[in-house]
């Protein structure tokens, strides 16, 4: 009787296991079509030159650019970025480029009313949290982000295998922002010059690194120490390669400001 009960327990974690992988490999329908109301998603693919973006001009252009594939162009898209200050340039939070909110993903689920609730603004909201997970944070074509242990492999950070192999671990979303959504007031580098460097960091230990990197979000909530969605943890530098080498390619959120 107990080998039976073991049996089924391991049939049912076995199945249990393969819809989650089938889940997240599971590609929108041909002829997707995102709900009118969605203001809110994850890039389906990141600039391909690491946080080199073109600023947050080039940033705002992937949104427009993607929104406009996917037959939502007709709305003004802002990246979830923020900038650090510099000489003769105060700095810019990824909250405020964002509009007033609710925020509706590709497929018209509301994923936070306001940028209070987005944020956790008070002791109550933290609490009860946004509606941000790995189930709601879709891309512009419906996808889900594939994940931590979705498809674990060895070299699930070479670009080749990320490339070939789609349902790859890529949950990083770049923000360069602090878990409030504003800018980091340190010297750090934490938006990789401001969207515009490719340099690599000084260390390949993420806690010792003072060079060139990027704050970043995961956008299926798990992993980087506190699986912020949008401030877990730093790269090594700005580079693709530095981006791979933690989970990402590049990806991250875009708003509709009106």
């Amino acid at each position: 009787m107990k080998k039976t009960l073991q049996l089924i327990a391991a049939s049912t974690l076995c199945l249990t296991a393969g819809s989650i992988f089938a889940f997240a490999q599971l590609p929108p329908a041909p002829d997707f079509k995102p709900d009118p109301k969605m203001n809110f998603f994850v890039t389906s693919v990141g600039g391909g030159h690491g946080g080199n973006l073109g600023g947050l001009a080039g940033a705002d252009k992937h949104c427009q650019d993607l929104a406009a594939a996917a037959g939502a162009g007709g709305k003004m898209w802002h990246a979830y970025m923020s900038t650090q200050a510099r000489p003769g340039q105060p700095a810019i939070n990824a909250r405020d480029r964002i509009g007033n909110g609710p925020w509706y993903n590709s497929k018209g689920v509301m994923i936070a009313q306001d940028n209070a609730h987005l944020h956790g603004d008070t002791i109550e909201l933290a609490r009860m949290g946004n509606n941000i997970n790995k189930t709601t944070d879709l891309t512009e074509k419906g996808q889900v982000v594939p994940g931590l242990y979705d498809l674990p492999a060895p070299n699930d950070r070479d670009e080749e295998y990320m490339k070939a192999n789609p349902a790859s671990n890529r949950h990083e979303t770049l923000t360069g922002s602090n878990p409030d959504g504003r800018a980091f007031t340190d010297t750090q580098d934490h938006t990789c010059n401001n969207w515009t460097s490719e340099a690599k960091g000084n260390n390949e230990n993420l806690r010792l690194n003072t060079g060139a990197a990027v704050q970043v979000g995961m956008s299926d909530r798990n992993g980087g120490g506190n699986g912020s969605w949008n401030s877990a943890h730093s790269t090594t530098g700005c580079g693709q390669a530095d981006l791979r080498r933690t989970h990402g390619v590049g990806m991250y959120y875009c708003f509709a400001v009106n």
